[in-house]
């Protein structure tokens, strides 16, 4: 395998609210390589979306604050950068294809003057190899009629087709890394899969790396070669996808994987992980999962584990559990 193009080390990251320090990312590791996926796995509030905006410099501060780790592309920290270097990575670099394509685009602006502006500032274009290039690029995420769906402005677009336009904006300036944040939410399913073999085009065109956000287990079987799962801002497992989806080794990937609809289930009843996921504001020593879990024990509420190969494991596959081996081999 390649040497990663993104290396996220120790990354911690802080919500400072009225009610207390909310613990929103803590002691992350990561890393990309070029031509492959990873997905980032886990259910609502786990700190998947903040990742991705701490590695693109976006969260606001306040309220939020960095307050541990690394993020380094092409061997520069992004977290030490200058504002320059910043700005060079970003979109030119590293760029990011966001949840909400109605809120992220300008409603006052043509889909295609707005990628045209972009292509004037940060590529020096004339405006008229500016505007002709957007339209290449419309074409390109296999929009019908670019040349005239350039002038229409966001709201007369379909989801899928925003969706399309925000992918056309990010690839603009050729980054070597793509994040896609739930790109397929609120989609119907045709849909979706559309957008999925669109970025998985896109990538196998320009060799990207692409780090893909998603709560969809079904989409990261298909699409994704490496996994991250996160728990209350932790990475509880990580490794290639088969390994992950055919022995898990942490009881919260069990779980996830467990509560996926089955048609070859003889019963039909829907399972879903017991409890609610713990409050950010006071996870305690012990694992962040334990009182969901059917495997705890009494080191699991004192000591969190650390993020480790289970024991007899000759995988790649990483799991935060103190009873990770049992649960690899079947004996949890």
């Amino acid at each position: 395998m390649s040497e990663p193009i993104v290396t996220v080390r120790g990354l911690s990251v802080d919500f400072h609210t009225r009610d207390g320090v909310v613990k929103a990312v803590q002691d992350l590791d990561l890393d990309l390589h070029p031509s492959r996926t990873l997905a980032l796995l886990g259910e609502s509030g786990s700190g998947k979306s903040v990742t991705a905006q701490a590695i693109m410099g976006l969260l606001d501060s306040p309220p939020a604050r960095i307050t541990a780790g690394s993020v380094r592309f092409r061997g520069v920290d992004l977290l030490q950068a200058s504002a320059a270097e910043r700005r060079e990575a970003n979109g030119g670099g590293i760029s990011m294809v966001f949840q909400d394509s109605l809120s992220a685009l300008n409603p006052v602006y043509t889909v295609g003057g707005q990628i045209a502006e972009l292509l004037r500032v940060r590529r020096g274009m004339s405006r008229r190899a500016a505007w002709d290039r957007a339209v290449e690029l419309i074409d390109h995420v296999r929009i019908p009629a670019p040349a005239r769906r350039a002038k229409d402005y966001p709201h007369q677009f379909s989801g899928g087709m925003r969706q399309r336009i925000m992918i056309a904006l990010a690839i603009a300036l050729e980054p070597s890394v793509l994040i896609a944040d739930e790109p397929t939410t609120a989609l119907d399913v045709t849909v979706q899969a559309q957008i999925m073999e669109l970025l998985l085009d896109l990538q196998r065109e320009n060799g990207m790396g692409l780090m893909l956000i998603t709560h969809d287990l079904g989409v990261v079987a298909e699409v994704a070669d490496d996994i991250a799962v996160m728990y209350a801002g932790r990475v509880v497992e990580k490794g290639g996808v088969h390994e992950l989806f055919a022995d898990p080794a942490h009881p919260y990937t069990r779980g996830l994987l467990r509560s996926v609809p089955r048609v070859d289930r003889a019963d039909s009843t829907l399972w879903a992980i017991p409890g609610s996921p713990p409050n950010l504001l006071d996870l305690g020593e012990g694992c962040a999962f334990r009182e969901r879990c059917d495997t705890a024990v009494g080191v699991c509420a004192v000591e969190r584990p650390a993020l480790a190969r289970p024991v007899a494991d000759a995988g790649s596959r990483l799991a935060a559990c103190h009873r990770s081996e049992e649960v690899v081999h079947g004996r949890a």
